[in-house]
């Protein structure tokens, strides 16, 4: 079984890891007006998360993330499928979005889109499927090498 030991790789994990999951978070929300979204902002999770598996090990970072990572593809997808299907009960075509603003006393008007949960539900997906493929991956190669 893997076990990492090296304190660089740790020191540096730690810091870059965040970089990159604020980095992903921006291109998240940023991504249905600008370049970026769900699909990148997945990507860019993911690299963090397999860093941190990469310089923790397995053990360490399912306890400090207990994530389903496969349980996030079918929820990805389902929340992708019923925001497209949200717009046929308004009588407008497959994924046609909408958007709107509330007002909250500290920020300030806040706008609010339909395609900010297309977005969330390819994040999702495409960070557990992401993750699970990986993982799978380093199950095999671990049982193969014995």
């Amino acid at each position: 079984m893997y076990k990492p030991n090296n304190i660089i790789l740790r020191t540096t994990t730690s810091l870059i890891a965040f970089i990159l999951l604020g980095f992903a978070i921006y291109l998240l929300l940023a991504g249905h007006n600008s370049p970026g979204g769900g699909f990148v902002g997945g990507l860019v999770t993911s690299a963090s998360v397999i860093l941190l598996y990469m310089a923790y090990g397995r053990d360490t970072v399912n306890s400090m993330l207990p994530i389903n990572f496969r349980l996030l593809i079918p929820v990805g997808l389902l929340l992708a499928l019923l925001t497209g299907l949200g717009a046929l009960f308004f009588g407008f075509p497959f994924l046609t979005h909408t958007f709107g603003s509330i007002h909250v006393p500290i920020f300030g008007d806040i706008e609010l889109a339909t395609a900010m949960l297309f977005d969330l539900g390819v994040y999702f997906t495409v960070l557990g499927s992401t993750i699970t493929i990986i993982i799978n991956i380093a199950d095999d190669r671990e049982a193969t090498s014995g």
